[in-house]
């Protein structure tokens, strides 16, 4: 199977880079799973369900959030209507959504897609994590219940996101991190058979602040005094992601790339499938 896994989606930039790419990267690479992290696609928080139909036009096959997950108003209704959209599995319980929920790719192939919230540096407390992902991955066990397994890590510690991959080692297709919004350069299989890769980075413009306009989060950090709100950059994007490669009999990967797409940041990926 052939996967494909891109990290937050950064306000307006963002989405025009997915909505202008990713239907070419789709037939190019033939990809048989797309995933997108969207928790930021509506201007720099949270995700409306407009632009949520648009990641799905564009060629997503399910949307991530994050700890910013409902912090556009119509998103905690919508989410129960649209089963594509998978928030935090460590939310409270009442929470709308589901935080894991097995997909099926074109061939009927089943995927299990789950997003959990780390602990480490975050400003509210969540549940724990690697309790929450074994209910979901010990309930779909790869190779099994399922032909794939992927596993979206959204905190702030690289310490924290490597401990996640080395704990779902095996029982996960592909464990990635976001969140911090800059692409990490460590990916790797792990011992077991996991693609790994520590922070997916964002799609958005690297001429920024994390995708931000540099004029007020600079201001803010050299003079200490807030001034005016964040505004996502408007800049050309780039989309940026990891692709994985697994074995239908075992789900463990067998190939995982860096992917870097347009924009401003060195170009990666994998070459065109013939």
């Amino acid at each position: 199977m052939r996967l494909l896994f891109l990290g937050d989606v950064m306000g307006r930039a963002g989405r025009k880079a997915v909505s202008e790419q990713l239907g070419r990267l789709r037939a190019a690479w033939r990809l048989d799973f797309v995933v997108v992290n969207g928790e930021n696609a509506t201007n720099g928080m949270g995700l409306s369900a407009g632009h949520a139909s648009a990641l799905f036009e564009a060629g997503a096959d399910v949307v991530t959030l994050g700890d910013h997950a409902f912090d556009q108003k119509d998103m905690p209704q919508h989410i129960g209507q649209e089963t594509r959209i998978i928030r935090p599995i460590n939310f409270a319980p009442a929470a709308p959504g589901q935080g894991a929920r097995v997909f099926q790719d074109g061939r009927g192939r089943k995927i299990l897609v789950a997003q959990v919230l780390g602990q480490v540096f975050m400003k509210r407390p969540f549940d724990n994590p690697f309790a929450a992902l074994d209910g979901a991955l010990n309930t779909h066990r790869l190779g099994g219940g399922v032909q794939a397994a992927i596993v979206d890590i959204h905190c702030e510690a690289t310490s924290e996101k490597m401990a996640v991959g080395q704990y779902c080692d095996g029982r996960a297709s592909l464990v990635v991190g976001t969140h911090t919004h800059v692409p990490t350069a460590d990916a790797m299989i792990l011992p077991k058979g996991t693609a790994y890769l520590s922070d997916a980075g964002m799609c958005g413009d690297y001429n920024s602040i994390i995708g931000m306009d540099k004029a007020e989060p600079m201001r803010r950090f050299v003079t200490g005094m807030p001034k005016a709100r964040f505004e996502p950059a408007l800049g050309e994007a780039t989309l940026s992601g990891v692709y994985v490669e697994t074995d239908d009999k075992t789900g463990l990967a067998t190939r995982i790339e860096m992917v870097r797409q347009g924009g401003r940041l060195q170009q990666a990926g994998p070459s065109p499938v013939e």
